[in-house]
């Protein structure tokens, strides 16, 4: 089975990461499967108009952990694929004609927070948790910095990224990185629902080219910035100080 699937209801698609026993964690296996996923979406909006909303949420009780840390000890090499690989498909989502939201389900951290940031809009629970813990690991966030800093601004992008540490999903909401918010994950199902519905009714066209407007305002498609950040973060990531923190992480 993949581990990214595409399930599709008229208007709206879903696109479920499904590695749920490591709180779907961003291990290489499943980053490929979520290019694959992406560019069988893209290529479904292209055929079918009439599809122009998808929904990115996970499997299990969790959003997306981040990057597979067990992966990345020791290994420059596969830590740059990794975040080269996840830098691509934060173009890819950002691209796609349709407007993106985020059913952040559950832990939303490092770059699955990103994964949320790159979203259109990103909708979760109160009680949910989200932020950029890479500082507290020694590692640099520079992959998912650019789209925080789209999302909430670069003074607040700043104190989140430089404090690290995680939040809650009311108080992300609070500062502007999420767009919705409803009191507990009971409720998350029904008001994903409320909002895809009414995006559903929009112009298929009006939106796709309101969007591409939108990107080009905010430099979205920047390929070269992110790519950069991967390679700045792999190498942050293969310093003595990062390996041990990263250690001591995984041993506790």
């Amino acid at each position: 089975m993949s581990l990214a699937t595409v399930t599709t209801s008229g208007p709206i698609a879903t696109l479920t990461l499904h590695r749920a026993d490591a709180r779907n964690a961003l291990s290489l296996d499943l980053l490929r499967d979520l290019h694959a996923a992406v560019d069988d979406l893209d290529a479904r909006i292209a055929r079918d108009r009439n599809l122009h909303v998808v929904v990115l949420t996970g499997a299990g009780k969790a959003f997306c952990a981040g990057m597979d840390l067990k992966a990345v000890l020791d290994n420059h090499d596969l830590a740059l694929q990794l975040l080269s690989t996840l830098a691509k498909l934060t173009i890819k989502i950002r691209k796609l004609p349709a407007v993106v939201v985020a059913k952040v389900n559950g832990a939303a951290i490092g770059g699955g927070c990103g994964l949320a940031c790159v979203c259109d809009l990103a909708i979760t629970h109160a009680d949910a948790k989200l932020g950029f813990p890479e500082v507290d690991l020694g590692v640099c966030p520079a992959v998912v910095a650019p789209w925080l800093v789209r999302k909430v601004g670069s003074g607040r992008a700043r104190k989140i990224l430089l404090s690290g540490g995680l939040m809650s999903g009311q108080q992300a909401f609070d500062i502007g990185m999420i767009d919705a918010v409803c009191p507990s994950a009971a409720d998350l199902d029904k008001t994903t629902d409320e909002i895809t519905t009414r995006l559903a009714t929009g112009g298929p066209l009006a939106q796709a080219a309101t969007k591409k407007l939108l990107n080009e305002l905010d430099d979205s498609l920047n390929e070269s910035l992110v790519l950069r950040g991967a390679q700045l973060s792999a190498d942050v990531l293969s310093t003595p100080d990062a390996q041990a923190r990263l250690r001591a992480k995984l041993s506790s």
